[in-house]
């Protein structure tokens, strides 16, 4: 019952290796445009409906993964590496012709000294450079590190608990859906960043009349996106619990619950909500998971999930087809240990509750 996403990419798109994940269990074939361009997912797409035709009695949807806006850090003047010290103070600036050193460093984001406050945290490079502000400039912040870290040129950065001022759809992201999601018969959207749900209606809006068959799935990846999830839950399709940039958002501790809570909402509204992130993570380089993993996974099928995702696991990982068999087999196991009927009391009477009595349409369908 439990779908499963996969993430294409250099290990799994030869058409041989389509049809492995085809045949392993493979429901949603997902193309994350924050890598490659549209001649690369193109070819792609060709081999994965070549491959879909060698396996007529097989159904896989084509899900295309917005980039979103970023924020990221700027160019180096070594153009290598530069560490930064634990406790050494490093500005953060506007400027994103600077050069960086380990005293200063570019930011692509114009507007960081209005979104911060002192005693704020700063990540960097998916936290491995944890800062705090300690000061705050016209074109920049200062920041003290709180532990010694090496960093290249662009990394990613985060700002937990601070509104940032992007759009959620960006150039690129309207290039890519109109250029190549209307164009070549896409099924779904995955949404990276969704805020508000005026971010949704704003994706309908650049789909415009050609797109109305295609759904949307919010991607909730932001301490903000928390805060307007029932607004959210209420004008999107379906929801992605996208839990790698939420734990930078959010403490690492509470992405559980944050967990729970989004699939019990979306269970109650009756929309589709998958799990993703670092599901079977081990696997881009074992063969085999770890225990941790298969109890994540099995643990996200009874908390209600729909669906499950992989991303490096079947991108580049050295063993897609066997983190699909694997996330596959675990489904399996945990959807034994679920009581169906107790669990659709539950729902009924929790949908009744918020709802009030069924229509006898409704009713009649509901008991069929």
């Amino acid at each position: 019952k439990t779908k499963i996403f996969c993430t294409l990419g250099p290990a799994c798109w030869s058409e041989e290796g389509l049809l492995e994940l085809i045949d392993a269990g493979m429901n949603v074939a997902r193309f994350n445009f924050s890598h490659g361009d549209h001649a690369s997912h193109l070819s792609c797409l060709t081999r994965l409906r070549g491959a879909l035709a060698k396996r007529p009695n097989k159904n896989v949807a084509i899900m295309l993964d917005t980039k979103g806006p970023e924020i990221r850090t700027g160019f180096l003047a070594n153009k290598g590496k530069v560490t930064i010290q634990k406790d050494s103070l490093i500005e953060l600036t506007t400027d994103y012709e600077f050069l960086g050193d380990e005293t200063k460093i570019a930011c692509s984001y114009p507007q960081l000294p209005q979104s911060v406050k002192v005693g704020g945290s700063v990540l960097v490079a998916d936290g491995s450079l944890v800062l705090t502000v300690t000061e705050i400039k016209d074109n920049g912040i200062v920041c003290r590190a709180n532990n010694t870290a090496t960093l290249g040129e662009r990394k990613n950065m985060n700002l937990p608990g601070c509104k940032v001022l992007l759009p959620t759809l960006t150039e690129k992201d309207e290039d890519d859906l109109i250029n190549f999601g209307l164009v070549h018969g896409i099924d779904y959207i995955a949404a990276s960043f969704v805020r508000t749900g005026q971010d949704i209606d704003n994706i309908r809006k650049v789909l415009g009349p050609r797109g109305r068959g295609i759904k949307i799935i919010a991607k909730i990846e932001s301490h903000e996106g928390m805060e307007n999830f029932d607004e959210i839950l209420a004008k999107t399709d379906g929801i992605m619990v996208a839990r790698g940039d939420l734990g930078m958002e959010i403490p690492p501790e509470t992405v559980f619950l944050a967990q729970k809570m989004m699939i019990r909402k979306a269970n109650l509204a009756g929309k589709p909500v998958v799990t993703a992130t670092q599901m079977l993570e081990s696997m881009i380089t074992a063969p085999r998971p770890t225990r941790a993993e298969c109890t994540d996974v099995a643990n996200a099928v009874l908390d209600g999930t729909d669906a499950v995702m992989l991303s490096g696991e079947s991108a580049n990982g050295d063993y897609p087809t066997q983190a699909v068999e694997v996330m596959s087999a675990t489904c399996l196991q945990a959807e034994t240990a679920i009581h169906y009927n107790d669990v659709y009391q539950s729902l009924r009477n929790a949908v009744l509750e918020v709802n009030g009595p069924m229509e006898t349409a409704e009713a009649v369908a509901s008991s069929a």
